[in-house]
Order: C-alpha cells, then sequence, then structure tokens
C-alpha cells in the first residue's frame, strides 16, 4: 500500500481524536493523528470534523419481498393473531401483483446503502413456490451493485422445508448459483418436525461449506428447545462463529433463568443472535445476552412489505429502536445498541476487513453527530458513506457514477 489514492481529513472518531486517513487500493493504508504530516494522493477530501464511524452492517433484510419503489400497498392483518403461514400465503398474493421485483430490490439496496450500510445479509426465497427465480434476480442486483455494497445472500426456504415438496434440493442447488447461507424457518412451528428440518439445513451446510441463519419465531419453550438443538448441532459439525438464529422471539418470553442458561449455551456454541426489536412482541434481551458472551447484531428484516408497512433502511435507526426498546439510556448503553449494528453485525457475518483501522477495507460512515450516543439518539440526516474509500452516497441519496 504504497501508492496513496485519497487522504481523507479532520476525520474526528469516537475517542474524540482527529485523524488523517489514508486510502490505498480500497483499503486503510494509515490513520495519523490531525497533527502528522498529510501525505500526497490524487484526492484530498477534508471532513470537517465530522464523526466518522465504521459502515452500518444490515445483517437481515428481504430485498425480493419489499414493496419499496412500488406504490403503496395497504397492510392486510391477521385474522386471528401472528401466524407465519397465514402471512407467507398474504405475501405470495401481493408477490403476484408487485412491481418487478428487480426494480423492487434495487430501490431498497439504495436506501440502505444510503443511509450507510455497505455490508448487507439478504434472504431470499428458495422453496417450491418460486424455485430459484428469485434467487436469479437478486444475484443479478448483487452484481450491479457490487462496488457500491457487499451482499450475503441466504437461501430461504419461506414456504418450509418439509412442507413444500422438492425444497430441499433446490435449496442446495441454490449453492451452485451464488448463494452463500443457507436458511430455515420454524423447524417446529412450521415444518412440524424439528430434527428433519435441521437436517436438511446442516446437512446442506456441511456439504457446501457454508454458514446458516435459521428464521425462528416460535414461542416459549419450543423456541428455546429449538435453539438447543440448533446449538447442539453447532457444535458437533465444529461450526463455532458460523451459525446465527434470527428473531428468537422465545427468548423474550421466558423467565430469567432459562435466558440466561439458554444465553450461556448460545455462548459456548458459538450461535449468534439477530433482533430488530420488533414491535408489539417480545424479543431477545439483548444487554443479558452480550454479558454472556453471546454475538448480537441488528437488521431492519421487513422493510415496506407484507408483514408491516414499516421500515427505513436506516440502520442507525435501528439501534436507537433496539436501545429504546431495551430500555437504553446511559452512554454505555447507547454505545452498545451502535455496535450491535456495526462491530455484532460484522462479527457475525465474519467480515474480517471491517472496522476503522489499518489493513481494514476503507468503507465507513462521516456522521454529523458529536459522539456515538448523540448519534443513536439524534438520527441525523446529514450523511456521506464511503465504500473503499469513494464516496458512493450522501444524506440518504446514491451518488451516481461512484
Amino acid at each position: 500500500m504504497n501508492d496513496i489514492d485519497t487522504i481523507l481529513t479532520q476525520a474526528r472518531f469516537a475517542d474524540g481524536s482527529y485523524n488523517t486517513i489514508a486510502v490505498s487500493g480500497g483499503f486503510i493504508a494509515s490513520i495519523n493523528s490531525g497533527r502528522a504530516p498529510v501525505p500526497a494522493a490524487a484526492e484530498t477530501i477534508d471532513l470537517a470534523g465530522m464523526l466518522v464511524v465504521p459502515p452500518f452492517v444490515e445483517g437481515h433484510v428481504h430485498l425480493d419481498t419489499s414493496f419499496h419503489g412500488d406504490v403503496w400497498r395497504p397492510h392486510v392483518p391477521y385474522s386471528n393473531g401472528f401466524n407465519v403461514q397465514e402471512r407467507v400465503a398474504i405475501q405470495a398474493d401481493n408477490m403476484a401483483r408487485a412491481a418487478p421485483m428487480a426494480e423492487r430490490a434495487r430501490s431498497q439496496l439504495e436506501l440502505c446503502l444510503g443511509h450507510g450500510s455497505t455490508r448487507m445479509r439478504s434472504h431470499v426465497m428458495v422453496d417450491g413456490s418460486v424455485g430459484l427465480k428469485s434467487l436469479e434476480t437478486i444475484l443479478a442486483v448483487r452484481e450491479a451493485h457490487r462496488d457500491m455494497i457487499d451482499i450475503q445472500l441466504v437461501a430461504f426456504p419461506q414456504s418450509g422445508i418439509l412442507r413444500s415438496p422438492g425444497t430441499s434440493d433446490l435449496l442446495d442447488a441454490a449453492f451452485d448459483l451464488g448463494a452463500d447461507v443457507i436458511g430455515g424457518l420454524d423447524p417446529g412451528g412450521f415444518d412440524r418436525d424439528v430434527e428433519k428440518h435441521l437436517d436438511v439445513v446442516f446437512g446442506i451446510a456441511e456439504r457446501r461449506g457454508v454458514d446458516v441463519d435459521i428464521h425462528l419465531h416460535d414461542p416459549s419453550m419450543l423456541g428455546i428447545f429449538e435453539i438447543e438443538q440448533i446449538c447442539a448441532r453447532t457444535r458437533a459439525l465444529g461450526m463455532h462463529g458460523h451459525v446465527a438464529i434470527s428473531h428468537a422471539y422465545s427468548l423474550g418470553d421466558v423467565g430469567a433463568d432459562v435466558v440466561q442458561r439458554t444465553a450461556e449455551t448460545l455462548a459456548q456454541s458459538g450461535v449468534a443472535i439477530m433482533t430488530n426489536a420488533p414491535g408489539a412482541r417480545p424479543f431477545p434481551p439483548v444487554k443479558v445476552l452480550r454479558a454472556a458472551g453471546v454475538t448480537v447484531f441488528g437488521g431492519c428484516d421487513n422493510i415496506r412489505d407484507s408483514w408491516w408497512p414499516y421500515g427505513d433502511g436506516d440502520m442507525l435507526g435501528r439501534a436507537m429502536m433496539i436501545g429504546y426498546r431495551s430500555g437504553f439510556n446511559t452512554d454505555e448503553d447507547l454505545t452498545l445498541a451502535f455496535d450491535i449494528v456495526t462491530a455484532g453485525g460484522a462479527k457475525a457475518l465474519r467480515l474480517d476487513d471491517h472496522g476503522l483501522r489499518v489493513g481494514a477495507r476503507a468503507d465507513f460512515v462521516a456522521i454529523d453527530a458529536p459522539h456515538v450516543p448523540q448519534a443513536v439518539v439524534d438520527l441525523p440526516k446529514r450523511r456521506a458513506v464511503y465504500k473503499n474509500g469513494r464516496l458512493v452516497a450522501r444524506d440518504g441519496a446514491v451518488v451516481r457514477g461512484a
């Protein structure tokens, strides 16, 4: 990294220090204090003392099913309380009438990028109802944006594995096309057979050498049992650090003793937990999990789709939501909420080149805020997003030609 492409001066870090960041070949070549000499570069950018932080990691989103960029579609309520099967049927009807998937996915992706997410994990439907068509579409969208955002794609059996004939073979074939992670969905509550469902998921993970990320909405002790089974399989296959459970609502509606016991099991197994702090739903107590050593990360999840009409793609806003619903008030707690959508996401997605350090990828966000706790509370709109040292978005809008 001898040839410096870009110098960014007056970058204020979270510790209050002012630094100069040198970028070479898309990576951070050096970080020097504001008093150090500025090396020569092809381009110099003055960040004018804005708070510079690592980019946000959008750890859980659905690029294929969002209506963002489409016409407004009124939400269809449940007929009798939360029911995943019913919601999947509503989604199928909505998707049949939606704008082309590539247009909607591009709109949602750029929404997230505009707010500062340069890393993303998107779940994409792969099952007997849609085959591999959705994955093929999202793969093309990913390729078109490869210089602006890094995306992991999860082969996600939205219609179940056992209940949707042919899905296990389709999930396996998804990795020939370019999927990165194998998904699952409520082994007990949806497919009605925990062990057979997990046989398919972990069988593909072992055979293909890929990570696992399972949607788990099942409540109470059923959900806890499934978490324990996922952890047991993770340990048996030596997959510590390669498995995530998304939602894990059950951790929010059992007693403190069960939460503590399960948190210890998760930490020992190296299984991460993703939460979006959903409205009107119990969700995992992130502070308890973190204290036990569990990797906790965040995601916006559904953005203006069949599950709910909310969502703005802003992971800083998601940190605020996690903090708000968790009762976080101190600077230490607000910083924890921020960590969940940055370093926590990077750890769960195994992004070794994430962060403000020499040798890391030159991805960062400059925010108009005095420090991290106030950024979480204020959600400042003025932001500049850099990918590989290049400006790719400003104040919520993607910079074309970046």
